[in-house]
Formats: structure tokens, C-alpha cells, sequence
């Protein structure tokens, strides 16, 4: 999730555990604990684009992480306030970090809870930055740092924020299934053969879904509003695979296709070849653009090869945002 997300989960989750003990420290640590496991993005300045891919959401979005890390601040807070104890202070971080990876889990990219091992969750019910999601925990917070410390009102101000957030959260799971049964019905009703389907919120809401829908030569992209009429319609993007000639062979290729786990196509523009990730859909509220969110330009320089990642024009989310609102409204 967003910044601002964590940060208020951080917040709230802190005051829960130690918010009678140590009032709103408890508040400002946990919203700086919130932010921690998001220090991986540093990697970016440090590695080449791939291995910042991989990293992200790796590591320091792990139970791993968080146990030792949250043993380790634990241990060096027990020392500095004696308010709370070794155990109390472990759990506090503990707790803080985890639940970041565990909101993240709930987003398109996922993370990486079991590191060391590969798999990565991602449920994909809720879009980075909700604010539907993150207003209400926002206020709810704000009122509870209002209260005195130790208060019942402050307590039970902060649990109803971890409550409404945590229902809206279980209400996206819920859409989520509703739309999906909407396009395997679409699909079938429209003959249209496929191997895998996978299904996620547009931008800013819960609404509006897209679905990427795989067939042998290509991927079909559609979308479906609560508030349409029409049929859903779905849309060919050709994987053009085989544009990548013997570029496949190369290491940091072979790991882009990964990190995509399969859900790419390929561009050839005349700068050069683009390897487009569909999890993350389109710089469009139209299925058929053909402007990726997040594409890689691939070159070839003697036997290196290097992966850029295309850069976005921030008129194209201004566009969006405007077709965002029109779109959610209905077909």
C-alpha cells in the first residue's frame, strides 16, 4: 500500500499494543515502523532495474524480517524506556512490521512473507492507494490522538478504525469474487477459450476490475463497473514472445519474465524492444490502449544486456483520472 497507509496502520497498530503505556510515542514509533519495511526502493540507486524488482517487497517484507528485526529494536527501546518491557517492546515491532507485508500481501504486486522462499502473495483485492480504505482509518486515528492517554474513549476511537479498515478490506475480497464470477461467465457465454484468469481493482477504488485473461497467441484485457449495462467486452493484446529472439536467453531476461510471472507481452517500437508486465495494466481506463503501466525497454550491447524501465508522463495520470470517473459510472 501507500505511504500514507502504512503509516496510519503503523500508528494504529503501535497505540494498540502500547498506547496505555507510553501514549503517543506509541502512535509515532509505530508510524515510523510502518515505513521501515518500505526502505527496500533504496536498492534502485544501488542495483540495476531487475534486481531492484526483486528485491522489493522481498526481505524486509518478510516474518524473518520481523521477527529479528522486531527482536533486535525491542531489545535496543528496553534500554532507552523502561515503561515497557523487553517482551512488550519485541512484540510492539514485531507487530509493526508484520502487518505492513501482511496489508501489502492484498495488492497486485504481493510480497514476499515467506522469504527466503519465492513465493510471493498477492491477492490482489485492493488497489495500491484506496481512500476508501485509508480516510476512515485516517480520522478514526486523528480522533483517538485527541483522547487522553489510557482513555476509553481513545482506545475504543483507534480499535474502530482497525475495524471499519479491516472490514472494507474483507468487503474488496468479496467484490473481488462477485466480479470474477462475472467474467468466467462472460467468458463462457462469449465461447472464448482461455487457460488462466486473473482479476483486480482500477485505480483509487473497488468498483471498477479488469481482468487479464490468458489464450494460446494472446492476452485478452476487460473490465466490469458495478454500475454497467452492457455485456463485458474483451480486448486482444498478441504476446509477440518470439519478438524477443535470442534475448530470452539472457539471464536478466529470464528473470524479468519471472517477476511477470508470464504475464507479459512484447513490444517492438522503433527504439528498440519493450517487455510490457501485465499484472499492473494499462496507462489507460481503455482496454484497448496499448500504452502499459509498466514496460521495460531491452538492449543489446555486444554480449550485455541491459533492462530499463520506461518512464511515465504525468499528463497520462491526469487523463486517467478524469476517465477513471467516467468509466466507474457505467458502460
Amino acid at each position: 500500500m501507500d505511504s500514507v497507509t502504512q503509516i496510519v496502520l503503523g500508528a494504529a497498530v503501535g497505540e494498540a499494543v502500547l498506547g496505555k503505556k507510553i501514549g503517543n510515542k506509541a502512535m509515532a514509533l509505530g508510524a515510523i515502523a510502518g515505513t521501515i519495511p518500505d526502505l527496500d526502493v533504496l536498492s534502485s540507486h544501488f542495483t540495476d532495474t531487475v534486481t531492484a524488482l526483486e528485491i522489493h517487497r522481498g526481505f524486509t517484507h518478510s516474518i524473518v524480517f520481523a521477527v529479528v528485526f522486531g527482536l533486535l529494536f525491542g531489545w535496543l527501546l528496553s534500554l532507552w524506556d523502561k515503561r515497557a518491557s523487553l517482551k512488550e517492546w519485541s512484540w510492539f515491532w514485531f507487530l509493526c512490521f508484520v502487518t505492513h507485508p501482511l496489508l501489502d500481501a492484498h495488492t497486485t504486486w504481493g510480497t514476499q512473507l515467506f522469504w527466503p522462499s519465492d513465493l510471493r502473495l498477492a491477492y490482489k483485492n485492493i488497489f495500491v492507494i484506496d481512500p476508501l480504505y485509508t480516510l476512515p482509518f485516517l480520522v478514526f486515528l486523528i480522533l483517538a490522538m485527541l483522547q487522553k492517554r489510557g482513555s476509553i474513549k481513545r482506545r475504543r476511537f483507534n480499535n474502530l478504525g482497525l475495524i471499519i479498515s479491516s472490514a472494507y478490506m474483507l468487503l474488496t475480497i468479496i467484490l473481488k469474487g462477485i466480479t470474477y464470477s462475472k467474467f468466467e461467465a462472460a467468458l463462457k457465454k462469449q465461447n472464448i477459450p482461455y487457460s488462466a484468469l486473473e482479476t483486480k481493482p482500477s485505480p483509487l477504488n473497488s468498483i471498477l476490475w479488469t481482468a487479464n485473461v490468458e489464450t494460446d497467441d494472446a492476452f485478452l484485457i476487460g473490465d466490469c463497473s458495478f454500475f454497467d449495462t452492457k455485456p463485458i467486452r474483451f480486448y486482444r493484446h498478441p504476446k509477440n514472445h518470439e519478438a524477443l529472439g535470442d534475448l530470452k536467453e539472457y539471464d536478466k531476461v529470464q528473470r524479468l519474465i519471472k517477476i511477470t510471472q508470464g504475464w507479459y507481452t512484447v513490444s517492438e517500437k522503433e527504439e528498440g524492444i519493450y517487455l510490457n508486465d501485465l499484472r499492473f495494466g494499462m496507462m489507460s481506463v481503455d482496454p484497448q490502449a496499448k500504452k502499459y503501466a509498466f514496460s521495460f525497454r531491452i538492449e543489446k550491447t555486444g554480449n550485455e544486456v541491459t533492462v530499463t524501465e520506461e518512464e511515465k508522463d504525468t499528463r497520462d495520470a491526469k487523463k486517467i483520472l478524469a476517465d477513471l470517473w467516467t468509466r466507474i459510472k457505467g458502460n
